[in-house]
């Protein structure tokens, strides 16, 4: 059997949290993430939820062996649909096979008018060439974010 692209199932929960904890305390995350937000991200990704969804990949025993999370907005600088790529985690095994570029492949696929966008640590170099390969090039911003806490909306 090939190497597969699906997406995410809650039967597939323990085998996400379990490597997006090894992949929240890695090298290429800044934040350490929580279970509480684990937790979140999954069920939004296996939800109908319009924002985001996931994706496992399996080996050919179809062990899950990574995933992805995408986050769907609009780009106004671009003046198209964007799709974030959040998250992208392959164990070790599965690194450098061509899976990464089999999943830009199928996003391209299933979102064809959209431009894709994601993050990356500057020491992460193995991952820019997989990402440079794959047609995407760096854009020079400064990232910055808000937390806007709900009771405080109101």
């Amino acid at each position: 059997m090939e190497k597969q692209i699906r997406r995410m199932t809650a039967s597939d929960k323990p085998y996400v949290l379990d490597m997006m904890r090894r992949f929240y305390r890695s090298d290429a995350v800044l934040t350490n993430g929580s279970e509480e937000i684990f937790a979140n991200d999954i069920e939004e990704c296996i939800s109908d939820s319009p924002y985001l969804e996931g994706f496992v990949f399996s080996d050919e025993e179809d062990m899950i062996k990574g995933y992805a999370m995408v986050s769907h907005s609009y780009n106004t600088e671009f003046g198209r649909r964007c799709v974030w790529i959040e998250d992208i985690y392959l164990e070790s095994d599965l690194r450098g096979k061509g899976l990464a570029s089999k999943f830009f492949d199928y996003l391209k696929s299933l979102y064809p008018e959209c431009i894709n966008r994601l993050e990356v640590e500057k020491e992460n170099k193995g991952a820019i060439r997989t990402y440079i390969r794959n047609g995407f090039e760096e854009i020079p911003y400064l990232e910055m974010i808000r937390f806007i806490d709900a009771k405080e909306a109101h």
